[in-house]
């Protein structure tokens, strides 16, 4: 076949859905199917263009034998509501050149258009209407619902306006596809019919990220001893995690010296929580960059404990992709879920990790005495046991292949 996978977000990029982007391309390529990317410079998850692609305009570029496509876009220093709607904009412009030779060239069987940001599918529809191809929506975020629910749109008017669109291009792919069951009820119920619905999660591939000893962890390389109490989050740091809440408990182990919390990342919101470290004049709270793919499973080693937060009102309308990462090492995390949410529930139910109520600082605190000073070895266990058995990348895979090339061949028939 012959894909168009577009998105705002590819590789080189290391964490959240480029890192997903990138691995799903390469391995459709290697697959043997002509896998083209319609993408922006790589910006995340820093909101810097990346070194090496500054100063870039519309180029081509060949990584790992996909066609990557690369146009220019906005970048804001300070990321906010309207500019991030500048920043998403700025790329949807910037790629009318390639959409405009694409329908005079030769076709794509298979359109993949992922969101956030919802409003890329535009092109993709003009696309299928005009020459034909199967085009599958893929909701990794549920970007308008969140952005209601946290509070970063108020306007009633704009937020009618956003979700009418959103539907209106859900309703005419020929399928969506997403990562969670929780998300797939939530597109449901905007009208998607359910025989449209296909269901694509993240994965792991678990012969890149594994447990290792503490020995062979990063502890050393960081500057901490194997006698100290690590407590980590490594990811984006933005705004759906209630990160805040971490520097709040943080002041509340100031007296046990040898509990560390590590956030390594990236993301608009870094520069608040450097700032409330240093008002709080804590000395446990540490900031590194995010580390290369291939230092993850010495990164995740090297914690007693994982954090994965999340907000109470961004309940299953993301899905942490962070997640997957510290199951497949044998990790014990402490998750923020609400009951009745996909991740409370996966999580309860394969008694993977702690789970607290989101945004409740006291919970927090006992949740990260408990995973620091409590046996979790059965969590360790059955993380890695889930991670194997749901979410090997290889067999994800090839499930959604199989899905696109029965589409496909459907489609040739009509």
């Amino acid at each position: 076949m012959r894909i168009l996978i577009h998105g705002i977000n590819y590789a080189p990029e290391l964490t959240g859905i480029g890192k997903y982007t990138g691995e799903m391309a390469e391995w459709l390529a290697q697959q043997g199917h002509d896998v083209h990317v319609l993408t922006a410079l790589p910006y995340y998850p820093e909101w810097m263009v990346h070194e090496g692609y500054q100063g870039k305009k519309w180029h081509t570029e060949t990584l790992n034998n996909v066609k990557v496509h690369r146009v220019p876009l906005y970048v804001p220093k300070k990321v906010s509501s309207a500019s991030r709607i500048i920043h998403e904009f700025s790329f949807l412009l910037s790629t009318i050149p390639f959409w405009i030779k694409a329908i005079f060239s030769k076709k794509f069987d298979v359109v993949f258009c992922i969101a956030p940001p919802f409003h890329l599918a535009f092109f993709p529809w003009i696309y299928k209407s005009l020459r034909g191809s199967v085009w599958i929506n893929h909701v990794q975020d549920l970007q308008v619902d969140a952005a209601k629910d946290l509070g970063m749109i108020r306007n009633k008017t704009l937020l009618k306006a956003m979700f009418g669109l959103e539907r209106f291009f859900l309703l005419r792919g020929n399928r969506v596809s997403t990562i969670s069951m929780g998300m797939q009820d939530k597109i449901l119920k905007k009208g998607v019919a359910v025989e449209k619905m296909l269901f694509f999660p993240n994965w792991v591939d678990s012969e890149v990220v594994f447990p290792l000893p503490k020995e062979e962890s990063l502890r050393l390389e960081m500057g901490f001893s194997a006698a100290d109490k690590i407590v980590l989050y490594s990811g984006n740091l933005g705004e759906k995690q209630g990160l805040d809440a971490v520097i709040k408990v943080a002041s509340r182990f100031k007296t046990d010296k040898t509990v560390k919390f590590v956030i390594c990342g990236s993301g608009g919101g870094k520069d608040k929580l450097v700032q409330l470290a240093k008002q709080h004049q804590l000395s446990n709270v540490f900031f590194f960059p995010l580390q290369p793919y291939e230092k993850l499973s010495a990164l995740l080693a090297m914690a007693d404990l994982h954090l994965v937060l999340q907000k109470s009102s961004a309940a299953d309308l993301v899905m942490p992709s962070k997640l997957t990462g510290i199951l497949a090492a044998g990790g014990c995390a402490l998750v923020t879920a609400d009951q009745g949410t996909t991740l409370y529930d996966v999580m309860h139910d394969f008694q993977m990790g702690i789970l607290v109520a989101p945004e409740h600082d006291d919970e927090l605190e006992r949740g990260i005495r408990r995973g620091l000073f409590e046996d979790t070895t059965v969590f360790k266990q059955h993380a890695r046991d889930y991670a194997k058995r749901y979410l090997e990348k290889e067999h994800i895979l090839q499930k959604f292949e199989q899905d696109v090339e029965a589409l496909f061949l459907s489609n040739k028939i009509t």
